[in-house]
């Protein structure tokens, strides 16, 4: 009996006649992510804050894999939600006494002494007042989104494997810190159905506490469990260095990183001289580079399986450091439509350009290779081994496991 033509190894597990799936590299994401996040600090117009916010989710459904830290983007969504009505309430109790204009509703004002002044409280709500913090509050929940897409679809594990030497014990820090909200997210969803398994029928605001403390206690315990494991394998433990190396390393980074702070600040924020962004960014990079090159031919460490740049997480990484440069660019040239007028009242309107920037943000749902799957499911298809013989390509899991 002949045996059937061999099918390469690339063509037997792509899906669907797709790119092979594979993990895009975090850094990517996280430029991707900031570059977006860039976008929204330069606009209040929430037609254009909207589009941001469907553009992250639309590639974070396309992307995200089925990982535990992937479920934390609702959680993302919430807090947004949360901080757009915590801004518009803050207007109308702080600041509605100052309104003018279309007066939504007039409430009592309550006197404050002489030491306060200027600060009212309730008063006459005014449309303007209320959509300006409406506003603001979107600017920031759209940013606060951009981030979470980021904590979605990059693994924190994977990321501290990308940080440099230099920075690898803050790194682990900050990836530490990074992965609380994928691990709160977890453990709710975790104690929910240890609830539902033991018959547990109370919902709302009675299952908070039972739901709460579990969770809690949970996150704890992985956190003095993760702390023991850097422990144990030496993180943080650095006197084989000169205390002279140590501290002249660390004053040459934390002077960089300063500068590189205020310069990104300085380029951001339109009020502040162009020259102090355009000298403070280039000075802090050098800097921080020399403290980062001599911080870490002083440690070895060494990388399994390190994560590689292709040419899809450049494509990634170039379309959200786009979108972000062509909305700074408009915001310096043209930024009548990035600002939407509050006095007089006009109706937010779209331009081209910026719609565009924004809709180049999209492209990675497409450019990235799908992500793998963690967790194999019974009902996914196993197809078979080439050259052996066999011709059910939808032969199932359970029904291998059974042969």
């Amino acid at each position: 009996m002949p045996h059937p033509k061999p099918v390469p190894v690339a063509v037997v597990f792509r899906r669907g006649g797709g790119r092979l799936p594979r993990t895009v590299h975090p850094g990517a994401w996280w430029l991707w992510a900031l570059g977006l996040a860039t976008a929204a600090s330069r606009t209040t117009n929430p037609l254009l804050l909207a589009l941001l916010l469907a553009v992250a989710g639309f590639v974070v459904a396309n992307r995200r894999g089925d990982a535990p830290w992937a479920l934390a983007f609702r959680m993302y969504l919430f807090l947004g939600l949360f901080i757009v009505v915590m801004r518009v309430l803050f207007r109308i109790v702080f600041g509605a006494g100052a309104a003018s204009g279309h007066i939504l509703v007039d409430l009592p004002e309550i006197p404050l002494p002489e030491w306060a002044a200027g600060i009212h409280l309730f008063g006459p709500v005014g449309l303007e007042h209320v959509l300006g913090g409406f506003y603001d509050g979107l600017r920031l929940a759209t940013m606060i989104v951009c981030l979470g897409a980021a904590n979605a679809l990059a693994s924190p594990k994977r990321m501290l494997k990308a940080v440099p030497a230099a920075l690898y014990e803050v790194g682990a820090a900050v990836v530490v810190a990074l992965s609380v909200a994928p691990q709160l997210v977890e453990s709710v969803h975790r104690v929910r159905r240890a609830r539902r398994l033991r018959g547990g029928a109370q919902k709302g605001m009675r299952a908070l506490r039972s739901i709460a403390i579990p969770v809690l206690q949970d996150a704890l315990d992985r956190s003095l469990a993760l702390a023991a494991a850097m422990d144990s394998r030496g993180y943080g433990r650095n006197r084989h260095l000169p205390r002279s190396i140590r501290l002249v390393t660390g004053v040459l980074t934390l002077v960089g990183l300063i500068g590189v702070c205020v310069g990104v600040y300085a380029l951001l924020d339109g009020g502040t001289p162009r020259y102090l962004g355009a000298t403070m960014l280039p000075g802090g990079l050098v800097v921080a580079g020399i403290g980062f090159v001599l911080t870490g031919r002083r440690i070895n460490r060494s990388v399994y399986l390190p994560d590689r740049w292709r040419l899809a997480e450049f494509g990634v990484a170039a379309c959200g450091l786009g979108t972000g440069a062509l909305l700074y660019l408009t915001s310096r040239i043209d930024a009548g439509n990035l600002y939407p007028s509050l006095s007089p009242l006009a109706w937010p309107e779209l331009a081209p350009l910026p719609v565009l920037a924004l809709l180049a943000g999209v492209l990675p749902a497409w450019l990235a290779p799908p992500p793998p799957p963690t967790t194999p499911r019974l009902g996914d298809t196993m197809p078979d081994a080439p050259g052996s013989g066999s011709t059910d390509t939808g032969t199932t899991i359970r029904e291998k496991s059974v042969r």
